[in-house]
Order: structure tokens, then sequence, then C-alpha cells
């Protein structure tokens, strides 16, 4: 029989590319997003499929999607710093009344639900590589501190469903991803280099450029998250990309990728950004036989390409095309 999943967070950047995943995998999938920062451009090829249909609602308010559910995926979240920093009531509204809601949700469906929580739980770490073990080291009252506390909580309240109820129950601790469907304006720090390099403007890089990442291209983390909610595992898990680079020298990966001849721009620090972000995925790699295939050229090269096709038009009308008929309100 058929299995149904629920997605929150479907017009986003990771949502749309999980729908996309389990849509091809045969399941019937029910897309769920309020567009706050999703784009209904992401998910517009699914709309003609059978066996997947969307739903415009706001997570934080009473959920409600009629017939069995077998798996939850919440991805409900501004993900970027200009997002949380723009809206910081909803990103934790989301993280806490949206999470609520759909543990809620899981556990009248008997349902396996599966959190998306986030590198940030880490803060900035003392510990290096991050492994699931680190309590972390965040800001409660700092500007970052409205997604990553969100984040931490809605990590308990898992937790607490999963040991007080029984409810299955997967948490995957994404670290930065990418790939195409990214919005060139969102803050993170690869499509706002590749903005910058398109529109021929210096690169801006914050601090001393000397700050670490580790960037994981989206088909990697899609897999890795279909394989976690698959497992019999319950507790926190990473999946990210090893491979740590220093922001300065990724910068100038992305000027020799665009050919373009830009310099780099320094710029003070915002506060609380991490000084070092590195994924330890020993975990990963032992339950789920997971680790990202996709090297950073080969994965840039595709994200690049994506963000070139788009014109200045596509990105100021797309948002505004009519998709009504395809959504249930």
């Amino acid at each position: 029989m058929q299995k149904r999943i629920l997605i929150t967070g479907a017009a986003g950047f990771l949502g749309s590319h999980l729908c996309d995943r389990f849509v091809k995998e045969g399941f019937q999938v029910i897309g769920m997003d309020n567009l706050i920062t999703g784009s209904l451009k992401n998910i517009e090829h699914l709309f003609k499929l059978e066996n997947f249909e969307f739903y415009n609602h706001d997570v934080t308010t009473f959920v409600h999607v009629p017939g069995k559910l077998d798996y939850i995926l919440h991805f409900a979240s501004p993900a970027s710093p200009i997002d949380y920093l723009k809206i910081p009531i909803q990103t934790l509204k989301v993280g806490s009344l949206g999470t609520h809601n759909l543990l809620g949700l899981a556990k009248v469906k008997e349902a396996r639900i599966l959190i998306a929580s986030t590198s940030e739980v880490y803060g900035d770490p003392l510990v290096h590589p991050q492994d699931e073990s680190y309590y972390g080291n965040v800001n409660t009252i700092g500007p970052r501190g409205v997604y990553d506390e969100a984040k931490r909580f809605q990590e308990s309240i898992t937790m607490a469903y999963h040991r007080f109820h029984g409810l299955e129950t997967r948490i995957v601790r994404i670290f930065n991803t990418y790939g195409p469907r990214m919005r060139l304006n969102d803050g993170r720090v690869i499509p706002a280099f590749i903005g910058q390099a398109l529109r021929g403007e210096d690169l801006t890089v914050f601090g001393d450029g000397l700050q670490t990442r580790s960037f994981c291209y989206v088909d990697d983390q899609v897999e890795g998250i279909y394989r976690l909610l698959l497992s019999d595992y319950s507790y926190p898990v990473n999946i990210g990309n090893p491979d740590e680079i220093t922001i300065k020298d990724f910068a100038e990966e992305i000027i020799k990728l665009t050919g373009t001849n830009q310099t780099l721009v320094y710029k003070e620090l915002p506060t609380d950004d991490p000084l070092q972000r590195q994924p330890d995925i020993e975990l990963a790699r032992k339950i789920l036989n997971w680790e990202p295939k996709v090297s950073r050229e080969e994965g840039m090269k595709k994200t690049y390409e994506y963000f070139k096709s788009l014109s200045q038009e596509e990105l100021t009308k797309s948002e505004h095309k009519d998709f009504s008929k395809h959504i249930i309100k």
C-alpha cells in the first residue's frame, strides 16, 4: 500500500528537494508551507502529479490533514540569517508551537516524524569538529538566539514525545547545505557570494575570513535524511560534509569559478557568528552507511549554472505567478 508523507516547509530550498525525492520513491506526498520564505516556483513542476498535493498553511496554528499519515518531515522554518533576524517571533513560534502541533499530529496518526534541526544548536563551538554528544555554546539572548534556541527547544520537545508517548521520532542536525533553488538574497554564504559575482560586485567577507564552514550538496543531504527517516535511530544525527574550508579561501574559489576579477572586501564579523563549523559524521557512517558523494567543485558548478540561468525578470516575476488552482487552503 502506498505510503503517505507530510512535508512542512515544502516550498523551501531543502523542503522542495525532499518533495522531489519522496515523489520519486513512490510516496503520496502532501506539501505544506505558509510561503513566508518559500516559493511555489520550487514545486510547480509537481502540481501536475497525482501523488502530490499542497496545503497553504501555517503550522503554528492547528494542523489537520485528513486521512492516514505514515511519516511527517518537519522542515518549516526560516533558515537564513536575513530571514530569522527579520521575523524572529515567527522563527521562535514555528520551532516551538509548530513542532508541538506536528508532534501532536504524529501521535494521533501514529506516524513517524523527523524533525529538521541544525548545526546551529552547537552555537559558536568550543569543540571541533562537532559530534552529536557536544551540548553547544549558544548565546540565548543574542540576535541568532531566536533560531538557535528554537531548534534546541525543538529537539527537547521531540525527545519528550519520544520518551513519554513512545512516538517514533528522528532528528537530523543539518550542516550548511547548498544547491539549486537557494535564494540569491537569503544572506547565506554561497548565494551571497554568487549573487555578488553575478552583479559584478566585490565579495564581502566578514571578519578576517579565517572562520570555517563545511558545505554539503543538496542531493547528499536529501539522501542522508531519507536514510535517517527509514532507520531505527531516534537520537540526533549530523548530516553534512566534513570537507572544511575558510571563508576567505572559499570566496577565492567563487571568483575562480565565475571567472570574474572581483576583490574581497572585509567587514566586521556579525555577533555570535560561529568561527568553526565542521561535522563529525562518524555516527551517520555507522548507522546509515552514509557519507557525502558530491565534491564541492562538482556541486558548486551545478549551483552556479542554476543561478546563472535565472534572468532578472524570472527572479522578480516568478514569485507572483498564479498558482492558486493548485493550493488547498
